[in-house]
C-alpha cells in the first residue's frame, strides 16, 4: 500500500534548512514554529507555502495556537529540532548539572506536550549526539531521554534511537546527530542505508580559488574579508594543518609578539581528502573551528585561499542547493549561523524515505 501525503509540523524550525530535506518525500511541512523573528522571516522566504507561527513555544498562548492550527491542518507528523547550544561541547566541557540548569534543554518537554495533544502517526526528533547523555530530574530520579521516551510512549509507538553521521548518507560533512524516530504500529520506518563517503575534493575542488575579499561571477561564491595577520599565517599553513603547527607563521599576541595559546582545531585548514569537519555557527571566522579552505600549494611555497569557505562552498558541504537564493534582508553572518546550527537536509531526506506501511 502506498502512503499518501502526510501533513507535518516543524518545531524549532529556524530558517527551515532541514526542511529542504522533505522535498520529494511523502511528508510535507505545512506548519512551523520558530522563536527568533529573523530566522522565521528567512523561513517564510524559502518556504512560502508553509504557515509560520513566530513565538516562544513555552508561552501557553503560542503553544495553544500551534496545537489548534495543527488540528485544523490535520497534522500527522511532528519534526522537532530543539536548540542544542545548551548541550553542545563547542567552547566548553559541560557537566550534567550545567546542562540541566540550562532552560533550553527542557524544550523537549514542550514537544512532548504537543505530541500528547496531537497524537501524530510519526515523530522525528533531531539533536546533537550528546543529547542521549543528558539526564533530567523526573520524580526525584535522574533519567536519560531514552528512558523518558520509552516509559512515556512505548505502548503507542515503535521507537528507535540512533546516532547517524551525515557523512555516511551522501553528505560531504562529518556531522553526528542524535535521531529519535517514533511511529505507530501500522507503519514501518526502515533505517537509511550507508553510502560511499564523499570528500571535500569531490564536492568543491571544481570551484575557482579566491583570496580574501575577492568576488567571482559564480552565484554565492564570494570570499569574506579577513585581517592581514590571519591571511599571512594561513598562507603559510598547509592543507589539513593548523597555523599553530607552523614554526614561524602562527597566531601571535599583538602586543608582545608571543605565540598565542589555542586549540589545534582553530586557525586550521580543512582536509581535501576527507568529508568536511562539522560546520559550526562561527564558520565566518578563521580563528574558529576548522573553517579555512583547504588551499593549494603555490609555486612560491605558500598556499592559496587563505580564507573561510564561501556561502556556495558551505551550501554544497551541507547538502543544500548551491544556487539557493539568499534574501537581501539577512546578513552573510546571519546566514552562516543558520547553516552552522542546522542538520544537513540530505540526511533528513534519507531518513524520511524509510517510512512505509506495515504491509510487508
Amino acid at each position: 500500500m502506498n502512503l499518501v501525503k502526510i501533513n507535518a509540523l516543524s518545531l524549532f524550525s529556524g530558517a527551515g534548512i532541514a526542511e529542504f530535506g522533505f522535498k520529494n518525500t511523502k511528508v510535507k511541512i505545512i506548519l512551523s514554529n520558530e522563536l527568533i523573528p529573523i530566522r522565521n522571516k528567512v523561513h517564510e522566504y524559502w518556504h512560502p507555502n508553509t504557515k509560520t507561527i513566530c513565538g516562544d513555544i513555552t508561552d501557553e498562548n503560542i503553544k495553544n495556537k500551534i496545537i489548534n492550527e495543527s488540528i485544523k491542518k490535520k497534522i500527522d507528523f511532528i519534526f522537532a529540532t530543539p536548540p542544542c547550544q545548551g548541550i553542545s561541547l563547542i567552547g566548553k566541557n559541560k557537566s550534567n548539572d550545567q546542562m540541566i540548569a540550562d532552560k533550553r534543554n527542557y524544550l523537549i518537554f514542550d514537544t512532548f506536550e504537543i505530541i500528547d495533544k496531537l497524537k501524530p502517526s510519526f515523530v522525528l526528533i533531531e539533536n546533537v549526539s550528546r543529547f542521549f547523555k543528558i539526564k533530567f530530574i523526573i520524580n526525584n530520579e535522574l533519567l536519560g531521554i531514552k528512558e523518558i521516551i520509552i516509559n512515556k510512549y512505548k505502548k503507542e509507538y515503535n521507537i528507535e534511537f540512533d546516532i547517524f553521521n551525515a557523512k555516511n548518507f551522501g553528505v560531504p560533512q562529518h556531522r553526528e546527530r542524535a535521531i529519535i524516530r517514533m511511529w505507530k504500529k501500522k507503519f514501518r520506518w526502515i533505517d537509511p542505508k550507508s553510502e560511499k563517503i564523499i570528500t571535500v575534493w569531490d564536492s568543491i575542488s571544481n570551484l575557482p580559488s579566491l583570496e580574501s575579499g575577492q568576488k567571482s561571477n559564480i552565484k554565492n561564491h564570494n570570499a569574506r574579508n579577513h585581517i592581514a595577520s590571519h591571511i599571512e599565517i594561513m598562507k603559510h599553513t598547509p592543507t589539513g594543518k593548523s597555523a599553530f603547527d607552523n614554526k614561524f607563521y602562527y597566531p601571535k599576541n599583538k602586543k608582545t609578539g608571543e605565540k598565542l595559546k589555542g586549540y589545534m582545531a582553530t586557525y586550521k585548514r580543512i582536509n581535501w581528502n576527507k568529508p568536511s569537519p562539522t560546520i559550526t555557527m562561527r564558520n565566518d571566522c578563521i580563528s574558529s573551528q576548522s573553517n579555512v579552505h583547504p588551499g593549494r600549494l603555490l609555486s612560491d611555497g605558500t598556499y592559496s585561499d587563505a580564507r573561510v569557505l564561501t556561502l556556495r562552498e558551505l551550501f554544497i558541504l551541507s547538502s543544500l542547493d548551491p544556487n539557493l537564493n539568499v534574501p537581501k534582508f539577512v546578513s552573510d553572518i546571519q546566514i552562516r549561523n543558520m547553516i552552522g546550527e542546522s542538520v544537513p537536509p540530505l540526511l533528513i531526506n534519507k531518513i524520511l524515505k524509510g517510512i512505509k506501511y506495515n504491509d510487508k
